[in-house]
This record gives C-alpha cells, structure tokens and sequence, in this order.
C-alpha cells in the first residue's frame, strides 16, 4: 500500500506523545491513566491543528505601555465522532475553551465493518469556521469519510481531521476521498487485523477511556 502523502497528513513526533502513547498502548493502563495520557496528547495535536489560525489586532494596555493584542479571529467547532471521540474533543478544549462543540454519532456495524450513522448536532455557522472532526482511531477511515462528507453537506469549508492513532489504510482513503483536508495524527501504526482493529494500536478507545471494558 502507497505511504500518504505528507502534505495531507501531518505526523506529530514529541518526547511526551512518545511517552503517553506507550501508556495508551499499555493494557495494564487504568482508567484514570489513559484518560490523563489522552488529554495530553490532545493539547499538542490541538497546538498543530490550529497553527494556521487567523488572528486580528487591537490595541491594549499593558501597566507600562500600549501595544498590539491579537485574538483569533475565526470560529472553531470541535466535532467528535461519538463516542470515543468525546474524550479526545475535551483535550482540545482546554487549549481553545470558547470553540463550540458538535457531535456525530456512529458506530461500527460488527458484521459488514462499516459505520451507522445514529445522531447528528452540528452548531450554527459551520460554513466558516474551522471543523476539527477527532477520533482517536482513524481505521478503516469509513466513519472517518462519512462524517467529513457529512459536514461538507453542511457547508463546512474549512475542515481538520485529528486522530491519536491511523492506519495506513484509513490514511490512504482520506488521501483518496478528501485529499482537501489535512489529517493530524500522533501516531501511523502498522496495519488492520482481520477484524479491521489498528495493529498494535491501543483496543477500543471508547472502552479504555470511559471504563467500559
């Protein structure tokens, strides 16, 4: 299978998602340490995500002087792919708290391997605002496509996609269905199992973070 093409994804190398990611991997990981790890990792992907954020200036006053201020100056909206994608979504809103939060909801069809579509909340003004949609698993990259073909229905226009971990081959169908928009992920794991599970990857994100194992 083709490598994707580094101008669609962007590959986040850090001392600490090293770190944290081999505490994700770890089965012996509890609860309280996977949450923790993921919410690290999330504030550094969020840190690539919105790098190109536009800014405005306005004067303010320091106890000094004047000067140049800068706040952003578009909309953010975190769309998590339901559920997993909850825990990753409150990760990167501790680095932006005022972004507005959408959710999609979908799950893995155990038979055909393919994503249902269950629930859907998108907030106003989708259409210019910057869409991070995170998952912490891109696979097979169906609910992936589904949700970013979604929010293009919406009018969205200027989308992210950010993952803990990919698969090469959830990589290569977003480089094929949506080469327009940019993937941020932690970590490029080797392949899927036959049952379409990311190898070595980490499990089921949805179960370890929120304790349902």
């Amino acid at each position: 299978m083709a490598s994707p093409s580094s101008e669609h994804v962007t590959l986040i190398k850090h001392p600490v998602i090293d770190r944290d990611l081999t505490i994700l991997r770890d089965v012996n990981t509890k609860t309280e340490g996977f949450r923790a790890a993921t919410r690290r990792i999330g504030v550094i992907l969020a840190y690539h995500a919105l790098k190109e954020l536009p800014l405005k200036t306005f004067p303010v006053s320091t106890p000094l002087r004047e000067t140049t201020g800068y706040d952003i100056n578009q909309d953010v909206i975190v769309v998590p792919i339901l559920r997993a994608g909850l825990g990753l979504s409150d990760a990167l809103l501790q680095f932006i708290p005022d972004a507005k939060v959408g959710h999609l909801g979908m799950y893995r069809d155990e038979q055909t391997q393919q994503p249902v579509e269950y629930y859907s909340n998108i907030p106003d003004g989708v259409e210019d605002a910057l869409v991070l949609v995170v998952d912490p698993m891109l696979a097979t990259g169906g609910s992936a496509h589904d949700a970013l073909c979604y929010l293009k229905e919406e009018g969205a226009q200027h989308l992210r996609f950010v993952s803990l971990i990919s698969a090469p081959e959830g990589l290569q169908k977003l480089a094929g269905e949506h080469p327009d928009i940019p993937v941020i992920t932690a970590a490029i794991d080797e392949k899927l199992n036959d049952d379409a599970y990311i190898v070595p990857g980490l499990g089921d994100a949805g179960d370890r973070y929120f304790g349902t194992t």
